[in-house]
């Protein structure tokens, strides 16, 4: 007798500007998915592997990454994330594992490619080189109007704003314009989460658009 094969397991990323209650969220769509029975892991970007980690840090705090380019520092994300796709995300997606990432290619498609007005066609290109054939099966954006974002952001920071939270507040609006872009571009894929309502009303809001993108019904 045949042994069965294992089902592949669910990839579903977060993502949206700062502020936006990404990770509020995360954690409990996490527990929704423990709660219903499907192992989880969840990951980070940058970040996720040893690499990763070190990876973050020179981009978000080290004083020396003052000077990076914009074009190093798209392809600092695209490492990160090409190595967390080969040592995490697929080895556990074929276990039967689900992923939930906070952030994945959209985030470098928009920080980079519209917020530092690099080459769309080569941020496409370098995204698919490090992520290969490794896409979410639903993703969630969090949308939320930028000044309420940015003020969330400054008052959960403590003052220690990473070099992506310093930009200005134009940066942020070209960034949500970007990411609503895509959405529209991805509309099977990508589903649009008002983030303005009170946290138990987005949870409600994911869930149901979860439900209805993946087939999963309530517990």
């Amino acid at each position: 007798m045949k042994k069965p094969l294992m089902q592949r397991g669910k990839f579903i990323s977060f993502e949206g500007s700062e502020g936006c209650g990404k990770s509020t969220q995360i954690k409990r769509f996490v527990s929704m998915l423990e709660s219903r029975g499907h192992e989880v892991i969840q990951t980070r970007e940058p970040g996720g592997t040893a690499v990763g980690e070190k990876i973050r840090h020179l981009l978000q705090f080290d004083s020396e990454a003052g000077d990076l380019t914009d074009e190093s520092e798209l392809l600092l994300f695209a490492a990160s994330r090409a190595q967390l796709v080969r040592r995490v995300i697929e080895p556990a997606l074929a276990a039967g594992t689900w992923v939930v990432a906070d952030r994945f290619l959209d985030s470098t498609a928009v920080y980079q490619g519209v917020g530092r007005g690099l080459d769309p066609a080569a941020v496409k290109a370098i995204n698919g080189f490090a992520v290969g054939s490794t896409m979410p099966d639903l993703t969630l954006l969090l949308d939320l109007d930028v000044k309420i974002g940015h003020a969330r952001a400054v008052a959960s920071s403590d003052g220690q704003k990473d070099r992506i939270e310093d930009q200005p507040l134009d940066f942020f609006e070209v960034v949500r314009d970007g990411y609503l872009a895509l959405a529209a571009e991805a509309p099977d894929r990508i589903a649009v989460i008002d983030a303005s309502a009170s946290i138990e009303e987005v949870t409600v809001l994911i869930e149901a658009s979860f439900a209805e993108r993946l087939g999963e019904g309530a517990a």
